[in-house]
């Protein structure tokens, strides 16, 4: 078996490749693993490090938008998992230019290319919020796409070309949608590592607007394990969410770091909020349970104190992405 990683030296692509290379995917046959990653500031290949040096691991700087490395990859290879995203809602409401031309070209010239070469299995990685914000309840899978931001747009513009090839040409691919995630190697210009690392620096942590934006927490771990799963005998052309039930304000997560840190209130400073901030997200979680047997095993409480424990521990990975520019 060969596999193609896109995006597999950022957060969770590296936890995946990671936890493939260390047979933690036993219903996945074992066999060569060949990343691709263009390693912008989000990709790091000491997210690798602990499978670097494994003869199985094959390791390739690049864009998805240059076709004939793509080609060049693709040979051979029986499945794809695609990670490999713009994905700081932040960073494409300031500019989306780069969100398209990853997220959608990108996208699809992987997918086109896959095709061609005919592999057996290809898993893209989604997100919640091409559902946009709902007021109560959770998604399904066949809930109306609704994207509020340039980076969700653009995520959903490449769902739906996906599935677009699987309807015009067979195409075997499986979208997995999951809510936020969170936990070890995440870069710190998300939630939780931006404010654990602040605090851990005796800084005060940016909540925007009142803090009732509420997020529904998926660890890592879990998240990866869904994505091998569908990978293993998820349904060519269908969706999947995944979701871990754990959903809380933004300011109910704050004060939990707070407590794990030792700090009080007085270190959270209120900013002005983020332009067209989705209220609410959660996902109905019920056909992966059904079809392919996934339930979270990660608890927030469990998985936060990981991952607080991890950033303590390792300030040498996360303090040179601080200081770098934007």
């Amino acid at each position: 078996m060969r596999y193609l990683i896109t995006g597999g030296a950022g957060f969770i692509g590296s936890h995946f490749v990671r936890r493939l290379l260390s047979d933690g995917y036993p219903w996945l046959p074992g066999g060569e693993v060949v990343v691709v990653d263009r390693l912008t500031y989000a990709g790091n290949l000491a997210n690798l490090a602990p499978v670097i040096d494994d003869p199985r691991l094959e390791f390739a700087e690049g864009d998805l938008c240059d076709l004939a490395l793509v080609d060049k990859v693709m040979h051979g290879v029986r499945t794809v998992v695609h990670f490999a995203a713009e994905s700081h809602v932040d960073r494409s409401i300031d500019g989306g230019l780069e969100f398209v031309r990853t997220n959608v070209l990108g996208g699809y010239t992987l997918f086109d290319a896959a095709r061609r070469h005919g592999v057996d299995t290809c898993v893209s990685v989604s997100t919640d919020e091409v559902y946009g914000s709902i007021d109560a309840g959770s998604w399904p899978e066949d809930h109306p796409l609704d994207p509020t931001s340039p980076y969700s747009a653009s995520k959903a513009a490449g769902d739906l070309l996906a599935r677009a090839l699987f309807h015009t040409h067979g195409f075997p691919v499986t979208i997995v949608r999951s809510s936020n995630n969170y936990g070890p190697y995440q870069h710190p210009e998300k939630l939780i590592p931006l404010f654990v690392t602040n605090l851990l620096d005796g800084r005060k942590v940016p909540l925007y607007g009142d803090g009732g934006n509420v997020r529904e927490w998926t660890f890592v771990d879990d998240h990866c394990r869904a994505i091998a799963l569908a990978a293993h005998r998820g349904r060519a052309g269908h969706v999947y969410n995944v979701g871990s039930g754990h959903t809380m304000t933004n300011r109910e997560v704050t004060d939990l770091l707070l407590r794990l840190l030792d700090h009080d209130r007085s270190m959270v400073e209120y900013v002005e909020d983020r332009k067209s901030h989705d209220r609410r997200y959660s996902l109905d979680s019920g056909k992966i349970a059904a079809e392919l047997g996934f339930r979270p095993a990660t608890s927030f409480a469990d998985g936060l104190a990981q991952t607080v424990r991890w950033y303590s521990e390792n300030r040498a990975w996360w303090a040179p992405l601080k200081s770098a520019p934007r």
